[in-house]
């Protein structure tokens, strides 16, 4: 006699990404697998007395949504006292960390979400000396390659002058060798964050968990963790033994230009480890910057002569290792922005022999890409990681820095998210949060439309929005493809049960009213790590 389900949901909408059977109404779940897909009558056969049954009348339901691109730990840290993300201007933030200042007794004060549109000038530390007065303030940009700091923070740093580090990062300085307080890209901004009192673990462990709770009420059944800091893993370890994690994780380890051969060692002997819902396997590199400070590593100097570097000074050397991770049997993820990292990114994983390695190769970002190498992903069999709503800065404001910075002619070649799905690449889609809006209900819309959902555009290079279906998929069945998980991103019998339920239907919705759509529940291994009150 066959054993009874679990869990049945009757009566819905569900979109399986499944081509041999794309729609059903049913689904059973057993022991965290899908059992049966298919009409009312052919799943409630597998009902038992324990089983739930869920009626499902108004609702969808499609494989779970991952994002393919954030950091969860990293964001939770970073704004564990002020998120300065949303507010309008450089007032507004101040007015927040002045707050900050007088409810807390933490000597030290960090926060994220700066604006470097909100300084009409070079951002100065000065600033929030004014706000805060002696004690040390770290604040982070938004797009996390750049922070403040002001002078107290600097001075229990150590940092009185420029500094050289092994990559592209940099101690800004005035004309007279001080420090401003802008420190440009990781290396930099770790010279001062290292000098940071840690959070004690209890506070520590309580961030992550709020935050992989608020994934879930989105609708995030995973997500691709792009760093790891020391004792992150450990960390996971400690949260899984009190509870399951309510989002599924993949981590990948980053390496840095300066790690010898010892630590790099060290570094794929931690991809190997994983717990109930988490898992390493990839690592992580830095190949440049961002265009708009001009570290984005760009095939001709933008327009401020900036954007000749790489992250990694020394290319054999990211060769080397790229080729050393592969045999390892560990994936690859490159942060590629310009035209020129893309382009060396590419031809590393090509020479690697990355189209039969064991996990896939991929490049985050993709944001600048030569029209010319598009087809390469599709040949080597590189996933191309985008962030759709990065577009939303670019788009709302013609004057940005972004553009200001390229040519008219480079200008038009962002976020191709149409021309790498025609060259046959897959693309997966995330939020890159907290440097954006983490919804994916807001990302699915903005790679739908290229502009602002509730408004009328016209958007940034709208000709390369993607369909409802194709959105859907860069966060199911493509993320999925992005990790090498071949039992998750479809709803089949014997895949994994990571559902997305919805109030609506994302696919008959227009991009405007997607990021409206009420989140049901969130199913990880088959149970509910969100439930709204009425199911």
């Amino acid at each position: 006699m066959t054993e009874s389900a679990d869990l049945v949901l009757v009566g819905a909408r569900v979109h399986t990404l499944d081509p041999g059977k794309p729609l059903a109404t049913s689904l059973a779940i057993r022991d965290g697998r899908i059992l049966a897909v298919g009409d009312r009558a052919e799943v409630t056969e597998l009902c038992g007395a324990t089983t739930e049954i869920i009626d499902g009348d108004g609702l969808v339901v499609v494989p779970g949504l991952v994002d393919a691109h954030c950091h969860p730990l990293w964001g939770a840290r970073a704004m564990r006292d002020a998120d300065l993300t949303g507010l309008p201007d450089l007032a507004a933030a101040c007015a927040v960390l002045a707050d900050v200042a007088a409810r807390t007794t933490d000597e030290w004060i960090c926060a994220h979400g700066l604006q470097r549109e909100w300084f009409a000038d070079a951002p100065q530390g000065s600033i929030l000396a004014e706000v805060v007065g002696n004690r040390p303030i770290f604040v982070s940009f938004r797009d996390g390659h750049g922070a403040l700091a002001s002078p107290e923070a600097l001075r229990r740093a150590g940092i009185s002058g420029p500094r050289t580090f092994g990559d592209a990062s940099q101690v800004v300085c005035d004309d007279n060798g001080r420090p401003t307080g802008e420190l440009r890209e990781p290396s930099a901004m770790e010279a001062v964050r290292t000098h940071i009192p840690p959070l004690s673990a209890q506070r520590r462990l309580s961030l992550y968990r709020a935050q992989l709770d608020r994934m879930a009420r989105l609708g995030l059944t995973g997500a691709h963790v792009m760093d790891d800091a020391p004792g992150d893993l450990d960390d996971l370890m400690t949260l899984e033994s009190d509870a399951d994690l309510a989002v599924r994780l993949v981590i990948a380890i980053w390496l840095q230009p300066e790690m010898d051969d010892a630590q790099i060692a060290d570094a794929f002997s931690r991809a190997g480890r994983a717990g109930r819902r988490w898992s390493s396997g990839a690592v992580k590199f830095f190949l440049d910057g961002v265009i708009d400070q001009g570290t984005a590593w760009l095939n001709s100097p933008d327009t401020q002569g900036e954007g000749r570097l790489a992250n990694w000074p020394d290319l054999d050397r990211y060769r080397e290792v790229v080729r050393r991770a592969i045999a390892h049997g560990l994936g690859c993820a490159t942060h590629a922005i310009g035209d020129r990292a893309i382009r060396e990114a590419l031809s590393a994983y090509a020479q690697a022999g990355s189209a039969s390695a064991h996990r896939p190769c991929r490049i985050e970002h993709v944001e600048l890409c030569d029209p010319r190498d598009l087809g390469q992903f599709a040949r080597e069999g590189v996933i191309a990681s985008l962030q759709p709503i990065h577009i939303a800065a670019v788009a709302n404001d013609p004057d940005h820095a972004w553009r200001d910075r390229l040519d008219r002619t480079r200008a038009q070649f962002g976020w191709p998210h149409a021309d790498l799905l025609r060259a046959g690449a897959t693309v997966a889609l995330g939020s890159d949060w907290p440097v954006a809006v983490q919804d994916p209900r807001v990302g699915m819309a903005w790679a739908r439309q290229h502009w602002a959902p509730g408004t009328a555009g016209p958007g940034y290079r709208d000709h390369q929005a993607i369909s409802a279906h194709e959105a859907l998929i860069g966060y199911t069945q493509s993320a999925a493809r992005a990790v090498g998980d071949h039992v998750r991103g479809v709803i089949a019998p014997g895949m994994c049960a990571d559902l997305t339920v919805f109030g609506a239907d994302p696919l008959m919705s227009s991009a405007d009213e997607v990021p409206e759509i009420p989140v049901v529940m969130t199913i990880v291994d088959g149970c509910a790590t969100y439930r709204a009150s009425h199911v």
